[in-house]
């Protein structure tokens, strides 16, 4: 049966996602003065972000959906009818506030000044890079009018459409796009995935998923019983209880791929 569909992850997929996080932490870190190991000051403020993450009462929920620590560093949550959302909202302040005067105070620094300042030059910074891999387009371009494009992305509405609304070119190329934070699970659920194919109005042997997380994309697309591609660019250990259909270094290699299938 002829693929007719694919399904494409959004961060770190078709958004350089990490190289925005990355440099927006290298400036904030720098911006905490001359004084302050920068390097230190990520580390530690990476480590108690993701402690003080895991702590709230939402943390199952973040889970469930597919929202990281360091999204929540610069998301506000304003969208999505769940309860949870609306308790993230409340405490993204305190929590990106709080994460940076723990990691400040790791490095023997008490200033609360500093950590509010921070925690809002950090969330600027990441607002301000919403990076493209450069061959994102291209691929779409060749994709389009061949077969059906569909966006299936973990996180928070609000904070995934403003990461959309960054590079508005994206949306256009795609017939449905499903964020986890309104369908109510995320990847690997099943459910999303399945959700998915009835948008396409298409059977898992017609469709391909391709994404970098093969805890999510590839665990989630294989339990559909979708046609997985790992994209793996940075040389990342496989997983032997993960096994994908296919892995490619540059979404360049998927178009030979989906017109071989």
């Amino acid at each position: 049966m002829p693929i007719t569909a694919v399904l494409f992850d959004l961060d770190d997929t078709l958004l350089w996602d990490e190289r925005s996080i990355e440099e927006a932490f290298e400036f904030t870190c720098k911006a905490a003065g001359d004084s302050v190991n920068p390097q230190e000051l990520e580390e530690a403020v990476r480590k108690e972000a993701r402690g003080l993450y895991e702590s709230y009462e939402t943390f199952p929920f973040t889970q469930m959906i597919g929202i990281n620590p360091f999204e929540a560093l610069w998301g506000n949550f304003t969208a999505g009818e769940q309860n949870e959302f609306r308790q993230m909202e409340k405490l993204a302040p305190l929590y990106r506030k709080e994460s940076w005067r723990r990691g400040l105070a790791a490095l023997g620094i008490n200033d609360e000044d500093l950590a509010q300042s921070l925690s809002e030059t950090f969330a600027a910074e990441r607002r301000s890079r919403p990076y493209i891999y450069e061959e994102t387009f291209q691929i779409l371009n060749q994709l389009r009018g061949k077969v059906k494009l569909l966006l299936l992305t973990n996180g928070c509405p609000a904070l995934q459409q403003e990461k959309l609304d960054g590079v508005p070119e994206l949306i256009p190329y795609f017939d449905h796009v499903v964020i986890s934070g309104s369908f109510g699970k995320g990847k690997p659920d099943k459910d999303i995935f399945l959700h998915a194919l009835n948008l396409l109005e298409i059977t898992p042997e017609q469709g391909v998923m391709v994404g970098d997380k093969l805890t999510t994309d590839i665990r989630g697309g294989l339990a559909a019983g979708l046609t997985t591609v790992w994209i793996n660019r940075t040389g990342k250990e496989p997983n032997p209880e993960i096994q994908p259909h296919f892995e490619i270094e540059h979404l360049a290699d998927l178009i030979p791929l989906v017109e071989s299938l």
